[in-house]
């Protein structure tokens, strides 16, 4: 490995990595540009195990899409509809509350997201989470991106703040980090012009994290943004956790065009992805935890990205519908026994946490 590290002229990247020393924005795009993907692992890897060492999360989550109806209608979504048009649909409370008492787990996570509904109430909200707290007290509330917030802020006429300060009086405990995409204004106005501006996304994390609310965070990579994007996107992320704190987990979520409007040439290859985790673990120095989401990773790559910096491998998910509606190919549930047998198959050590990341007893 020293041999490549002089052939690439890296080692001075390498010390800093040693040193827990950060690297530039410079540094990671000359990451991305040595052609041996493995040199990225070997490093992400040494970054992993500095913080983690052979222990990979796991969690007993349950996805609850509430409704793919959506006034966003960005060109890379496959998952939202138009109001009344085929494919359409709605949840109301007594659906969720049948969702989550036929759910043959101890669930310890509730993630929840869907579309900006232009005629759900505020209220429809509030009572979500009111009644979910009540079926499970004891699952993290992982509820509504930095996009929905904004449109809840927007119907209720509250700010942001007030929307979250209801929130969470209600049961919300954390958010998800979707609807970051890439931060680019450029790229953004290409993808998803009707969705907030990067800029408004980080400021509502902000506002969250200033309220106690952790949150996680995302990008999606391999459509029409370049690598300079991405690094971008991961300063941006690192700038406000620097400040902030707040964020607990960044999941890279690869782009799947097969049904998207977006066209691309290729689909993200395998390499590629590994890469961009590797990448971000080795810049996201302040994030404490990489997911490998197996939903969209598939699971193998998500079981090889356990060794390119990722230290989490998501949960049982149970009913995920905006990654499959797009295109992935992985299952729509994993059992305990199945998360457990992936990890120790990588020869990693299988931890159970809760949706906050703290680890829980056997």
């Amino acid at each position: 490995m020293q041999n490549k590290l002089k052939k690439y002229k890296i080692e001075d990247i390498f010390e800093k990595i040693l040193n827990n020393i950060r690297i530039t924005n410079e540094e990671a795009i000359k990451l991305y540009n040595i052609p041996d993907p493995l040199i990225l692992g070997y490093l992400a890897n040494l970054k992993r195990e500095k913080l983690h060492g052979k222990k990979t999360t796991y969690v007993l989550n349950q996805h609850i899409n509430y409704t793919n109806v959506c006034v966003n209608q960005c060109k890379f979504c496959v998952f939202s509809r138009k109001k009344g048009e085929n494919g359409s649909f709605e949840l109301t409370l007594e659906d969720i509350e049948k969702k989550i008492k036929d759910l043959p787990l101890t669930i310890k996570e509730i993630h929840i997201v869907g579309g900006c509904h232009p005629d759900f109430p505020f209220s429809y909200y509030v009572e979500m989470l009111k009644l979910i707290r009540r079926l499970v007290p004891q699952a993290t509330l992982k509820c509504f991106t930095a996009v929905e917030i904004q449109h809840l802020s927007k119907i209720s006429g509250l700010r942001v703040d007030e929307v979250l300060i209801e929130l969470k009086k209600a049961g919300l405990d954390m958010m998800p980090g979707g609807g970051a995409e890439i931060f680019d204004p450029e790229i953004r106005n290409k993808i998803c012009p009707e969705k907030i501006s990067g800029e408004r996304w980080l400021e509502i994390m902000e506002i969250a994290h200033s309220l106690g609310i952790k949150t996680n965070c995302t990008m999606l990579f391999g459509h029409i943004e370049s690598f300079v994007h991405r690094i971008d996107h991961l300063d941006k992320l690192r700038r406000l956790q620097d400040k902030t704190s707040g964020f607990v987990c960044f999941i890279p979520l690869p782009f799947l065009p097969k049904k998207s409007k977006i066209k691309v040439k290729k689909s993200v290859l395998g390499i590629e992805a590994l890469k961009t985790i590797a990448i971000s673990r080795l810049m996201l120095d302040n994030i404490p935890h990489i997911k490998s989401y197996w939903v969209m990773l598939g699971l193998k790559l998500a079981q090889s990205a356990l060794y390119f910096g990722a230290d989490d491998f998501d949960g049982t998910v149970v009913e995920e519908k905006i990654g499959h509606m797009a295109g992935a190919r992985s299952p729509n549930v994993l059992t305990k026994k199945e998360l457990i047998e992936m990890i120790e198959g990588c020869g990693l050590i299988p931890i159970e946490r809760d949706g906050m990341f703290n680890i829980l007893p056997n």
